[in-house]
């Protein structure tokens, strides 16, 4: 999914062009809180949430100063072919300026924002400016199949070498002609120094359940060498949604590195009229006299021409279809995604850049509303399902539905996900065989992304309490007995485990924390450090310290971590105050 620019407003006085930067592209209006007077979304510090969309791939417009933007993403910076595009535009409007991501994009943003501005594109990409095309930066619908050689074809062409172009490429046409290096543009296999390919194939694919890999690859490698084509001319890998997680078919479109499109039994089965091949046997199967055919065809379009008929193997089935032009918009729909994402305790810092990368990718969030909340600029925008809490099972279910849907999803977890929280429940609910989710559902695609879970922030801010053994026990009775709970409490006690309680105590539950203490202290010094963390990483975050025999279920409430050490763990009073730790025993080992 393409990522939304945004732009953002940082005073009045260029307020009014960020307002017409966003309608030329779509885009919402960030707004700097208390200094313009409209903005879909607020911030407080610029450098912090310029910061923020780019670690999560937003293209980022500033009508602001170039200094402002350039200090906040600084630090980031590490691969220009994966930045997303930052630019900057003068508060009256005149100059736009591509700052980063040029070949991503941001040279052609800067190009229509000064055509819809009448202003001027400060573009300063050496390519761009000498010969007015970036050949790394092909147009949608193409590919450069060897990126690597585009830096020193474009130095030959700046040097003053004519290239020799073959092949239909308009974006092209400009370029010095001479008996310097060759540029081609073909579907097929080409020898030349800079190759780029049209996305005008597409491979429909069919199998039986479990298919096994190694033959559907190299029924796919025979069909496209049959056709001529080039691996980096597919545009898409099609079939019918009933295979959207066969493995088989998802290896071939990680392969090939292009999207898989999936189509219903109904949709596939009206391409049969101009197909080459059909099965009585697959349609009374699945709705549909084929598979293979009908989804190549489905993808390529009314246009589109069958190269390569349906062949097959023991297991795999294969087509290839061509369409007269690229590709850019593929119908059918995607396999769905949904990744279960831990936002750590909700400080931006502390989220991982893959979590954000995940949720700038996603269409629909989903999960508690605070939690939502807590994503600031990357929850702006987008489709969400706010529940209240309680009801998790609801909530996973809801989520991975929008997945079979073909939506790509993200729930939002505090934490990290697969502890205490949703992620264990997700796959519950697809392996179960009844009340559990669609059978569409069971076919998503889940990522799962780690989280600083609460143990760790609440470690972190006392210092090193799990430096040694540790475990972690939740005293919520809701969904495991008392009894059992009771139990762990003792087995960790006598391993002289650091513990770290989740769900301490809640209205209804007051006695469960108390008894945990009376059965550690039977184990541990009456002096054992006990650091109570609450709202970890926001304004309102407290950390204090408590003796084992003090602690007191009355300062504990359900935002508060209660990290009880072991029986070596330590308080030390250091300059910058309390820190807590427990040795792992390196001073007995250099004998110290």
């Amino acid at each position: 999914m393409a990522v939304t620019p945004v732009v953002l407003a940082l005073s009045r006085s260029g307020e009014s062009v960020a307002h017409r930067v966003a309608d030329l592209l779509g885009a919402p209006v960030h707004g700097r809180a208390g200094r313009v007077d409209r903005a879909d979304v607020w911030f407080d510090n610029a450098l912090d949430h310029a910061r923020d969309l780019f670690a999560a791939g937003h293209p980022v417009v500033g009508v602001c100063a170039s200094g402002i933007l350039i200090r906040a993403v600084a630090p980031l910076l590490s691969d220009k072919r994966a930045e997303p595009p930052v630019l900057s535009v003068s508060d009256d409007g005149a100059v736009v300026v591509p700052l980063l991501g040029g070949h991503r994009g941001a040279n052609r943003l800067a190009a229509r924002i000064a055509d819809g501005l009448g202003a001027r594109a400060a573009v300063t990409t050496a390519g761009d400016l000498a010969l007015g095309v970036a050949l790394d930066a092909p147009p949608p619908g193409y590919v450069l199949e060897n990126p690597e050689a585009a830096k020193d074809v474009m130095a030959r062409l700046l040097a003053g070498e004519g290239a020799q172009v073959t092949g239909d490429a308009p974006w092209l046409a400009d370029l010095p002609r001479g008996d310097g290096p060759v540029v081609a543009c073909s579907a097929a296999p080409v020898e030349a120094e800079l190759v780029f390919r049209p996305q005008v194939a597409v491979l429909g694919l069919g199998a039986s359940r479990d298919c096994p890999v190694d033959e559907m690859a190299a029924l796919v490698d025979r069909v496209l060498n049959e056709a001529g084509i080039a691996p980096e001319a597919v545009a898409a890998v099609a079939s019918v949604d009933l295979k959207g997680d066969e493995p088989a078919i998802l290896a071939v479109a990680r392969r090939l590195g292009r999207p898989l499109r999936l189509f219903d039994a109904a949709a596939l089965e009206r391409e049969s009229p101009r197909c080459a091949t059909r099965s009585d046997v697959v349609l009374a199967e699945i709705g549909t006299q084929g598979v293979a055919e009908n989804a190549a065809l489905a993808v390529a379009g009314a246009d589109a021409t069958l190269a390569v008929a349906k062949q097959k193997t023991a297991h795999a089935t294969a087509a290839l279809a061509l369409a007269p032009a690229p590709l850019v918009e593929l119908p059918g729909r995607a396999r769905g995604r949904l990744s279960v994402v831990g936002i750590g305790p909700g400080q931006a810092s502390w989220r991982t850049p893959e979590v954000s990368r995940l949720l700038a990718e996603a269409e629909t969030l989903v999960g508690y509303g605070l939690y939502i909340d807590l994503l600031g600029p990357l929850a702006a925008g987008k489709e969400r399902h706010d529940f209240p809490l309680g009801g998790e099972e609801d909530r996973c279910r809801h989520a991975l539905e929008l997945a079979g849907q073909g939506w790509n999803v993200a729930l939002v977890c505090s934490g990290d996900a697969g502890i205490y929280a949703m992620g264990a429940l997700v796959f519950e609910l697809m392996d179960r065989s009844d009340k559990g989710v669609s059978d569409a559902a069971r076919r998503v695609e889940v990522v799962c992304s780690p989280g600083v879970s609460a143990l760790q922030a609440a470690a972190a801010r006392a210092g090193a309490p799990l430096g040694h053994d540790f475990c972690a026990i939740s005293l919520s009775d809701l969904l495991t007995p008392r009894e059992d709970i009771v139990k762990r409490l003792h087995a960790a006690a006598e391993g002289d485990f650091v513990i770290a309680f989740y769900n301490p105590v809640s209205k209804r539950r007051r006695t469960l924390l108390a008894e945990a203490r009376d059965i550690l202290l039977d184990h541990r010094p009456a002096d054992t450090p006990v650091l109570l963390a609450s709202s970890l990483g926001r304004p309102e975050e407290e950390i204090r310290y408590r003796r084992l025999d003090q602690l007191d279920v009355d300062e504990v409430d359900m935002l508060t971590v209660v990290l009880v050490g072991s029986s070596q763990s330590r308080l030390a009073r250091l300059g910058e105050g309390p820190r807590m730790f427990t040795p792992r025993g390196y001073a007995q080992k250099v004998g110290l």
